[in-house]
């Protein structure tokens, strides 16, 4: 069996990280991915937004230096994620990053970056 994704989208929202017990470093992210398609004269726009997790030293790299609206290139594996809430089974797909990629325009990479002390690693 395969499982690999790789999807382009924008974050709709602050990267949120979080520490497992024993130190690991655990961020999530949401995206959103447009699909344009053409439905007789019309072109519609197909939304998608996307559960991603990061985890390891990546995870800590995405909290430092992404933020909303922000574009970025997530490779990955799908799963489902399955759980209980008031007496109701619950689940949902998430990407599972194993790659995450800055992408967008220059200038608003160099933006982001321009507020960090010049003698820190830069991502990636």
């Amino acid at each position: 069996m395969y499982n690999r994704i790789i999807l382009i989208g924008y974050l709709t929202r602050e990267p949120e990280l979080r520490y497992t017990p024993n130190g690991t470093p655990i961020t999530n992210l949401r995206i959103a991915v447009n699909t344009k398609y053409k439905q007789g004269d019309e072109i519609k726009d197909d939304v998608l937004f996307i559960d991603v997790v990061v985890i390891g030293k990546q995870a800590e790299v995405c909290d430092r230096y992404l933020c909303k609206g922000k574009q970025i290139l997530v490779e990955g594996k799908l799963q489902l994620k399955k759980w209980e809430s008031d007496g109701q089974k619950k689940s949902k797909y998430e990407v599972i990053a194993q790659n995450i990629k800055f992408i967008g325009k220059k200038e608003e990479q160099e933006n982001s970056t321009s507020t960090h002390d010049e003698s820190e690693e830069e991502p990636f």
